[in-house]
């Protein structure tokens, strides 16, 4: 029974976590009040929790396999006690950055689910599962959206106390309805590094996760402070609009990892970064709040999907080191929504405008969909290769004049010869001798015809055994009709053959 509580659990956990994550953020134009903030520093203000939200994620990934989603969210709840109460009596714009800092551990138990639940669920829902723990990011949508309003009414010192009921009761909640006896992975962090980190695969993903999830907080942080002092909108009502943002985001989610169990997810991607593209350079334009608006919750969309089909690619390919991979990745991610805002301040410091950061964005994404096609392709042969290498069947592909280009294990297995000593020979290395030359010229003739020859044919091994095989050749034409090369895939029969006679 405790284990149907864990999706559940563990997205509410999530939720609790990410608006917490969001605090200073949704109520910095309330602090500024009290607090004399640079404009010039606001950006860093807001982004420093989502620097150690990011860089924790890699180790909460890495024990929520040592020990259980049910110990690390209960210490991570109890750990935000201190930087929530810090920052709710924060004084100075030191106090926020120190307060903030630690204020990431909200950020960071996001790697936790994602390493813990897939252990519940086959491979074929991972997708769906994820995308439904990671709508947990809703729960910045409720600071954003709540925060505000509540602050209005007691103040924001006040405002921010309210969270640690708030944390005390999912500590309470975890430490009754945790899974205690969660399947562990005890292996070295050190080892489980070392095995995927030359996988180019960690690094594009990393790269998909720092655009679609560093979008999403970006903008999450971004938007209220920049709603209000560039189209002059009231801060709830830039609470609001950007709460919208993240509500869509968070409801394209789950739909975007139930995509990607049904549909190709680097297809999906494709169309993700697309879209990307397109959004960014809409915004580069500085265009008036409806199309801004437009632009905005088209990345939301976009964004969504595009967290959930990642995560649906992670367990994926890397079942085994699911823990430490998750934490790189969404580290990456969090990463993401760091640096944007500091460079669109920057850049609007010298420029007096956001449209070159906006700009820079189009490139990346467009970059990134270069990308995505050409994992699609190699994925294909690599798929291909798999199929060569893996298949009972000996293969020989030769050129159009006959030369062998490559052979698959199994021919090695079939005939003696290794790859290196019959590439660049012509099969009649494998003449038996029994057959007149009058066969292999009908046999050419048919090809000829009609693009295909199949029969029993005798043949010779490097050690000089002869045996029977059942040979299909065929021709491989090109968009034009000209032959490029000819298979040759076999069986040995001679056992059967025997065994009929």
């Amino acid at each position: 029974m405790i284990k149907k509580f864990q999706l559940p659990l563990q997205t509410m956990n999530l939720i609790v976590g990410f608006m917490v994550w969001v605090i200073i953020s949704s109520l910095i134009p309330f602090i500024t009040e009290d607090i004399a903030i640079p404009t010039e520093r606001l950006a860093v203000v807001t982004a420093v929790p989502v620097v150690l939200g990011s860089i924790l994620r890699i180790p909460l990934g890495y024990y929520a396999n040592i020990f259980g989603a049910r110990i690390i969210f209960l210490v991570s709840f109890l750990l935000l006690l201190f930087p929530v109460f810090y920052i709710s009596e924060a004084s100075s714009f030191t106090d926020l950055i120190i307060g903030g800092l630690f204020l990431g551990i909200g950020g960071a138990v996001f790697s936790v689910g994602v390493t813990s639940l897939p252990k519940y669920y086959p491979k074929e829902k991972h997708g769906l599962v994820n995308g439904i723990y990671g709508a947990g990011n809703i729960g910045t949508a409720i600071t954003t959206f709540s925060a505000p309003i509540i602050a209005t009414q007691i103040g924001w010192s006040a405002t921010v106390k309210l969270y640690l009921i708030l944390l005390l009761i999912f500590a309470a909640l975890n430490f009754v309805l945790g899974d205690r006896h969660e399947p562990k992975v005890k292996t070295s962090i050190v080892e489980q590094i070392k095995g995927v980190y030359k996988n180019e695969k960690l690094w594009y993903f990393s790269l998909f996760y720092f655009i679609t999830f560093g979008s999403f907080v970006a903008f999450t942080i971004y938007l209220p402070n920049f709603l209000v002092n560039n189209f002059d909108l009231e801060k709830v009502d830039a609470g609001m609009r950007t709460a919208g943002f993240i509500a869509v985001a968070t409801f394209m989610r789950p739909v975007g990892g139930w995509l990607a169990d049904k549909l190709q997810p680097l297809i999906l991607l494709m169309g993700t970064f697309a879209v990307y593209t397109i959004a960014a350079i809409v915004l580069a334009f500085s265009p008036s709040i409806g199309l801004y608006t437009i632009g905005s919750l088209a990345i939301a969309f976009i964004a969504g999907i595009g967290n959930g089909v990642v995560f649906k690619l992670v367990p994926l390919y890397f079942n085994k080191q699911a823990g430490i991979v998750n934490g790189i990745v969404s580290m990456m991610g969090g990463l993401g929504g760091f640096f944007p805002p500091i460079m669109l301040a920057s850049i609007y410091a010298i420029t007096g405008q956001y449209s070159i950061g906006f700009m820079l964005l189009s490139q990346v994404a467009l970059a990134s969909l270069v990308l995505v096609v050409w994992m699609y392709f190699q994925n294909r042969l690599e798929l291909a290769a798999e199929v060569f290498n893996s298949t009972a069947q000996g293969i020989l592909v030769t050129d159009v004049s006959g030369k062998i280009n490559s052979v698959n294990p199994a021919f090695t297995r079939l005939t003696g010869f290794e790859q290196d000593e019959v590439v660049g020979q012509n099969p009649n290395i494998l003449k038996s001798g029994k057959q007149p030359p009058e066969f292999y010229q009908k046999m050419w003739q048919q090809i000829g015809e009609r693009g295909m020859w199949q029969g029993e044919i005798w043949n010779k091994r490097k050690n000089g055994t002869e045996y029977l095989q059942w040979l299909t050749i065929s021709a491989v034409k090109d968009s034009t009709g000209d032959i490029t090369r000819y298979v040759g895939t076999f069986s040995d029969i001679t056992e059967e053959r025997l065994k009929q006679s």
